[in-house]
């Protein structure tokens, strides 16, 4: 088939980037229109309201993991079916799942609307910082059901060879967000509640364009008449559930943070997480647009056998995250104060909090991209569980670790360390695991 002649050229750095540039330019773009909500947030309403948006973030991570395990999980499987010829057989499991992605986010957005308000009130809120998180999330929920399809639609975009469109679509659903921030917050004086709006909407993007594009019957991925095979829920499932189980306790950590930060310092505490996470999260964004960008060959040569690409592609891949985690490091130091100042005046004690933390923090990105490419090595190779068992030392055993021991030694400073002791523990976890399985799965 002419759509797969990529999967079939020599493995070269040129064409990894083929595949990977348009999903890291993706990530960093969805990523960096996530920042620029905070920055409209911050300045036009206040850090009240940026903690807000952090202490929701939980909850919102919950509400997508799920879908997120189907996506990631599932891609691998269709994609291995691609590989051993089955194309009409992963079309009929790509509807499928899509379909149960329906689904999951109408039980979700009504499951989340029917304990919002038990969540805030276990929190000790002041009220106004309670009533932000209260409006933001409210209507955010709308948007469950676009989120989940965007979050499905952006993989197997990139799985049919279509990243470029997918790169186009995350840039106008960003531009759209930006722009509808301005007009809802600045002109339209809707507040927090506009800022949700503007985010769902800009999410939705990709979620219609997907619908037109695999409707298409010449698309490599196409809607077909689905047939309900539990064995490939079951199969994708357990593929993604690494991905669901970092979904998960990302927002469990999360709320940890939050909780930790409210006790040592109060709510400029959270507004200080909420800034550094940003930084983190763009800078992990290179990480993760590059493994989503080559998951799809690995899958593809893990399901024809090709053991020579496979190691050549696992070889590159290695020495690209290593040039990625030194630039991200020197960038995030030394542009501390510039990147902090974005979401906080000098004045601000919520400024200082941030740069401390900023720079302790930083260190977590020597690590961060091998663990991101290791998990999700193993999830494209259809071993879900080495996957899991990875991401969920990495964001939560470790995590919760750190997060108890350290603050208690160093305090305040303590936090700040928990990330990147946590993610020098996974590296080593994740070359344990690497060692371990090399002779199996050949690369």
């Amino acid at each position: 088939m002419e759509n797969q002649n990529v999967y079939l050229k020599p493995v070269t750095l040129r064409n990894i980037f083929k595949f990977a540039v348009p999903t890291i330019a993706m990530t960093v773009f969805m990523s960096f229109y996530t920042m620029v909500d905070g920055l409209f947030v911050s300045n036009l309403i206040g850090t009240n309201a940026l903690s807000a948006i952090n202490l929701t973030a939980p909850i919102i991570q919950i509400v997508t993991a799920i879908s997120t395990m189907l996506a990631t999980g599932g891609s691998a499987v269709i994609m291995k079916k691609m590989g051993e010829k089955k194309s009409d057989e992963a079309k009929e499991d790509f509807t499928f799942l899509i379909l149960v992605n329906v689904l999951v986010g109408i039980f979700m957005c009504v499951l989340g609307y029917r304990l919002m308000d038990q969540i805030f009130a276990g929190m000790n809120l002041s009220a106004d910082v309670a009533g932000y998180c209260t409006a933001y999330l409210s209507r955010y929920l709308l948007f469950t059901v676009p989120i989940l399809l965007m979050n499905n639609f952006t993989l197997y975009m990139i799985a049919s060879e279509k990243a470029a469109l997918s790169l186009l679509c995350s840039v106008a659903g960003g531009v759209l967000n930006m722009i509808l921030d301005y007009v809802f917050i600045a002109i339209l004086n809707m507040g927090i509640e506009g800022a949700a709006i503007a985010t769902g909407m800009g999410y939705s993007v990709t979620a219609v364009v997907g619908l037109f594009v695999f409707a298409r019957k010449k698309s490599l991925l196409c809607f077909k008449k689905p047939v309900i095979r539990l064995r490939v829920l079951l199969s994708a499932a357990t593929n993604g559930c690494s991905e669901m189980a970092t979904a998960l306790v990302t927002g469990i950590i999360t709320m940890m943070f939050n909780w930790t930060m409210l006790h040592y310092v109060g709510e400029d505490g959270v507004a200080a997480v909420t800034i550094i996470m940003y930084v983190l999260m763009f800078a992990s964004s290179l990480y993760t647009g590059y493994s989503y960008g080559v998951a799809p060959m690995i899958s593809f040569y893990h399901g024809e056998k090709n053991h020579d690409k496979l190691k050549k592609l696992v070889a590159v891949s290695i020495k690209v995250i290593a040039v990625i985690s030194v630039l991200t490091v020197a960038l995030s130091f030394f542009l501390t104060r510039p990147l902090v100042g974005v979401f906080a005046r000098p004045d601000n004690p919520v400024y200082e909090l941030a740069v401390t933390g900023n720079r302790i923090c930083t260190i977590a990105l020597f690590f961060i991209g091998f663990n991101i490419f290791a998990s999700g090595m193993f999830t494209a190779l259809s071993n879900g569980i080495v996957s899991a068992v990875l991401a969920f030392a990495r964001s939560f055993v470790f995590m919760l670790i750190t997060m108890i021991v350290l603050p208690l030694i160093l305090g305040v400073n303590g936090i700040w360390l928990a990330t990147p002791a946590a993610e020098l523990m996974a590296l080593a976890l994740s070359i344990t695991m690497f060692s371990r399985h090399r002779k199996r799965y050949g690369y």
